[in-house]
C-alpha cells in the first residue's frame, strides 16, 4: 500500500488521512502497538542476566533512486522514548519548517525526504499545494503527532508542517567573485532572526550572493531559513575562514567594499555616489564592522536619523542599503 493509503473515489485529498495513530501510511485495520521487550531473566547461578541486548536500526532515511524508482522511509513514526514523552522523529538531513519556508525549501536546490503533517492541521489551499510540491519531489508525506513535531523543531512555531531534507550546501568564494551584482558581507552577524531578515531583503534585492565567516557568526540554520520565508534557498551562501582576505580576493576582481556604520568619515548614503560593482559589509549586532575588515572598506555610509531614536538594527539598516543599491541600478 502506497505511504498515503488508498484514496476513495469523488473528491480525493491529496493529505494522508489522520487516523489519531500518527501514521501516514497505513489504512484500515489496527495499527499494532510498540514491541515490548521481555523482563530480564535470572542466570544459572543465581545472578542477573540482565536485559537482551538492544537491536538498533540506523535511521531510515528516504532516497531517490534517480531514475523515479521506489524509495524508502520509516513507514511510522518511531516509539515513544519514554512514558508520556512523544514519539521521536528520525531525520535524514535537517528539519526545515514554517509552511514559507518548506514551500520554498520544495523550490530550491536540496533534496527533500519527507513532508511532515501535524496531526489535525487544517486542510486548506495551501497545504495541499505544500503536498503536491513534495509529490513532485518524490517525497514522503507522513503524518506525525503535533507534539513529536513540536519536540522536533524544539517548540518552533512550525505551523503544522516541517520538512527533512538534506544540510544546506554553502558556496565558495570563487563562484561569489565571478558573479555580477552586489555581494553582501555579514561581519560576525550572531542573530537567527536578524540573519534571515537580512537574507530575505537581499534575494528580493537580487543580490549576487552572501558571504559570512566560518567562526563565531549564525549559519544557516533550520531557525534562519524560516526567518528568511524561505529566500536563502534560492540565494548562494558562501562560509570563508577569514573574512577580510576574502574581502581583498573581492576587491581584486574589481569590486568596491562599502562598510555601513556610523561615526568619524561615514558619510550620508543618500547623498554620495556609490561606486559600483559592491561588496556591502554590514556589522554584527552591537560591536559593528570589526577594524581588521573595516580597514579592507573603500567608503563607509550611514543612514540620516532624524527621529529620537539613535539607531536601526543591523537587519533594518542593511535591508535599506539593498533597496537603495538596487534603486540605483539601471532599469532593464
Amino acid at each position: 500500500m502506497s505511504e498515503r493509503g488508498r484514496r476513495p473515489p469523488g473528491r480525493r485529498s491529496l493529505i494522508p488521512p489522520d487516523n489519531g495513530s500518527g501514521d501516514g501510511d497505513r489504512r484500515g485495520g489496527r495499527e499494532p502497538g510498540p514491541r515490548r521487550d521481555a523482563p530480564a531473566g535470572r542466570r544459572r547461578d543465581g545472578g542477573d542476566r540482565g536485559a537482551p541486548p538492544s537491536r538498533t536500526r540506523s535511521p531510515e532515511r528516504r532516497v531517490g533512486t534517480g531514475g523515479g524508482g521506489p524509495t524508502r522511509g520509516p513507514s511510522r513514526p518511531p516509539a515513544a522514548a519514554g512514558p508520556g514523552a512523544p514519539p521521536v522523529i528520525a531525520v535524514a538531513g535537517e528539519l526545515v519548517y514554517g509552511r514559507n519556508a518548506v514551500a520554498e525549501s520544495l523550490r530550491g536546490r536540496r533534496q527533500a525526504h519527507r513532508l511532515l503533517l501535524a496531526e489535525g492541521a487544517r486542510e486548506d489551499d495551501r497545504l495541499r499545494a505544500l503536498v503536491a510540491a513534495a509529490d513532485a519531489a518524490e517525497a514522503m508525506v507522513v503524518r506525525v503527532p503535533r507534539v513529536a513535531l513540536d519536540a522536533a523543531t524544539g517548540g518552533a512555531n512550525h505551523q503544522g508542517v516541517a520538512l527533512d531534507v538534506s544540510t544546506f550546501t554553502y558556496g565558495v568564494l570563487d563562484d561569489v567573485v565571478s558573479a555580477e551584482g552586489t555581494v553582501l558581507v555579514l561581519d560576525h552577524l550572531q542573530d537567527p532572526q536578524n540573519f534571515g531578515t537580512l537574507l530575505r531583503a537581499a534575494e528580493a534585492c537580487a543580490v549576487a550572493a552572501v558571504v559570512i565567516p566560518q567562526d563565531r557568526a549564525v549559519a544557516v540554520t533550520p531557525a534562519v531559513v524560516n526567518a528568511s520565508a524561505g529566500a536563502v534557498e534560492h540565494l548562494t551562501v558562501a562560509m570563508v575562514p577569514n573574512l577580510a582576505r576574502a574581502l581583498d580576493v573581492m576587491k581584486d576582481g574589481g569590486r568596491w567594499v562599502v562598510g555601513l556604520a556610523e561615526g568619524p568619515g561615514s558619510v550620508d548614503l543618500f547623498t554620495t555616489d556609490v561606486p559600483t560593482p559592491v561588496a556591502l559589509v554590514v556589522g554584527s549586532e552591537g560591536h559593528g564592522i570589526g577594524p581588521n575588515v573595516a580597514r579592507r572598506c573603500d567608503l563607509m555610509v550611514s543612514l540620516p536619523m532624524r527621529g529620537r531614536v539613535p539607531s536601526l538594527n543591523a537587519a533594518t539598516a542593511g535591508a535599506v542599503v539593498l533597496f537603495e543599491l538596487l534603486r540605483r541600478e539601471p532599469s532593464s
